[in-house]
């Protein structure tokens, strides 16, 4: 699996917010983060898409510009832009650490404000 598809895999979830969209992207053990240093991160699938979903964005209501900058079989590293229809524009980097299976294991993001 490459990066983008499996970034292709979570513009799916995130527009759909679909348990099955998203329990494809993980592994049951993962790890999600909502920055580098989070002490709280989303642990485990189930915690991962009961904070998806508590959180989840309308479908529609963003769009997603991204290219990827590391694309191994281990590491993926994407950068990218949000923009929410009438609200903020987002500068992402996402570092995503693969399971063999492709799906991940470890998630971090850093989301900065532009609008800040």
């Amino acid at each position: 699996m490459t990066v983008a598809s499996w970034v292709a895999g979570y513009l799916k979830a995130w527009e759909s917010n679909e348990e099955e969209d998203i329990r494809a992207l993980f592994t049951e053990d993962a790890v999600y983060r909502f920055a580098p240093h989070d002490e709280e991160p989303l642990e485990g699938i189930d915690d991962i898409l009961e904070g998806w979903l508590e959180s989840a964005d309308d479908p529609g209501s963003f769009r997603f510009e991204y290219e990827v900058l590391v694309d191994t079989p281990e590491l993926g590293i994407v950068q990218g832009v949000t923009e929410y229809v009438d609200a903020e524009t987002y500068s992402n980097l996402w570092v995503v650490r693969f399971a063999e299976d492709g799906r991940a294991r470890d998630f971090t993001e850093w989301a900065l404000d532009q609008d800040d």
